[in-house]
């Protein structure tokens, strides 16, 4: 949280900065930010801007990059954490630190379209966070991984609300990108249309949730029991039964992500 309106309150910031200037809407990359505040705005502004954004590449370098190298560490079988030594998990630490230098060679590449490429990453970005965000939906609520830790009904609700809106303001910055002279008027269209979509489908999903016969429920536990509960290894874990729904939004998914 303290990310994100560090984020919002910076993009605010430097909005405000060059709004009626030349140097609006025309963005080059980091440094062009850095030094444009510190023009507009006094050395010391740019200096903290700079600042700011190397301890944001560092947490980006070290999230996305171990993210990845866990992810392929799962895809791949390879041992992979960082209570590993690094001659335990040769495969997990030569990954992350090949993520590292490639980004660093990009980086440092003479000429390279750096802000094309911020652009390009943060489009892509928006694109696959809905995505990302329903199946962290439905691991939180698969019981063989999570046991009584699964998300109860109100966290759910909550959850499905914002995993709407995300997948509405995808459908926008797609758009957006399709069709540049795009207005404030479609852009409240689609967000209209799809609230009366999402509550109809959540509705739906309602309706038939209750015509279900019930599952196997998670018997209620003491804290003391929950917090020694542990994952079974992958291993023994059986592979998930999707139902027709799940199929069908699943499908439907993956059609958004080859359009967008």
């Amino acid at each position: 949280l303290m990310v994100i309106v560090g984020a919002a309150a910076i993009i605010g910031f430097t909005s405000a900065t060059f709004t009626g200037r030349p140097e609006f809407g025309n963005f080059t990359d980091a440094l062009g930010v850095a030094e444009g505040l510190g023009k507009f705005v006094g050395r010391g502004v740019g200096v903290m801007f700079a600042i700011a954004l190397i301890d944001a590449s560092i947490i980006g370098a070290a999230a996305v990059g171990l993210s990845t190298s866990y992810a392929l560490g799962d895809v791949l079988g390879l041992k992979h954490s960082l209570h590993r030594k690094p001659w335990e998990a040769k495969g997990f630490y030569a990954v992350f630190a090949a993520l590292l230098a490639l980004a660093a060679t990009i980086v440092l590449i003479p000429g390279a379209p750096l802000g094309l490429l911020t652009v390009g990453v943060q489009t892509l970005a928006g694109v696959l966070l809905p995505s990302a965000t329903v199946f962290l939906l439905l691991l939180c609520n698969d019981k063989d991984v999570l046991g009584p830790w699964v998300n109860g009904k109100w966290l759910n609700l909550f959850t499905s609300v914002v995993v709407a809106v995300l997948v509405m303001l995808s459908i926008i910055l797609t758009a957006s990108v399709l069709f540049p002279d795009i207005t404030g008027e479609t852009i409240l269209s689609i967000l209209g249309g799809g609230s009366v979509l999402g509550i109809l489908v959540g509705a739906t999903a309602l309706v038939l949730r209750r015509r279900r016969p019930a599952g196997d429920a998670v018997l209620p536990m003491e804290h003391s029991q929950r917090l020694r509960w542990r994952m079974p290894p992958l291993t023994l874990l059986a592979r998930p039964e999707l139902s027709t729904g799940r199929t069908i939004g699943l499908g439907v998914l993956r059609a958004y992500l080859i359009l967008a």
